[in-house]
């Protein structure tokens, strides 16, 4: 399975309010490439963090794609907070929401897996999803997830769309959040594939290395 994180975020590396509020940084023309790929891929991921602060529907916007396809739509939501009101249960698409094996929570409108001791285990969900015949997963974030990727090494590609504003905040969210590498010798590189312009911000595309 191909996995390609996804991002957006200000020139000086944040992607929400020193108060943790979403705001907006793509463009059109980044918007236009996200729906692009949301409408080739199997499946769409995020945590559970950004269906509380930013509710996405997760589809595709006849907007910006022509002959829509709506891809699986999954939520990482270890402790099972995803409210019954969450636009991904609107059953405009499937979806699935992966919580531990402890949560007991059943959602109106979606599939439940249930991996991991604490925190959701990425490795058995990727092997899920594959038999589940997902080839290529979007992981659209938040920051805990991007990290949670990166560290565990399950990514292949990661696009970050760079908006022409500064936000500034010490304690402003970052695409990558967790506790980072200590060590140098394990920091994740990666690989430059494609800079471009769009619009008035950049798309940084990257091949992670493994």
């Amino acid at each position: 399975m191909r996995v390609i994180l996804n991002c957006a975020m200000s020139a000086d590396g944040k992607i929400a309010l020193p108060n943790r509020k979403e705001t907006k940084i793509s463009n059109r023309e980044d918007l236009e490439r996200v729906h692009a790929v949301r409408n080739s891929v199997d499946a769409i991921l995020v945590g559970v963090g950004t269906v509380l602060s930013d509710d996405p529907k997760l589809t595709v916007s006849e907007r910006f794609a022509e002959a829509t396809r709506h891809p699986l739509r999954i939520v990482l939501d270890s402790h099972g907070r995803t409210p019954d009101s969450a636009r991904v249960l609107d059953g405009s698409a499937k979806t699935l929401i992966v919580t531990n094996e402890s949560c007991k929570k059943q959602f109106s409108g979606a599939d439940v897996l249930r991996l991991g001791k604490g925190q959701v285990d990425l490795g058995r969900l990727v092997k899920k999803l594959e038999e589940m015949g997902i080839a290529t997963l979007f992981v659209e974030g938040g920051e805990s997830v991007l990290w949670s990727f990166l560290k565990e090494g399950i990514a292949d590609e990661l696009s970050v769309f760079v908006g022409s504003m500064i936000i500034g905040g010490k304690g402003s969210p970052t695409p990558a959040g967790g506790e980072g590498f200590a060590d140098f010798d394990k920091i994740r590189w990666l690989k430059l594939l494609e800079c471009r312009k769009l619009g008035d911000g950049a798309l940084l595309r990257y091949e992670v290395v493994k």
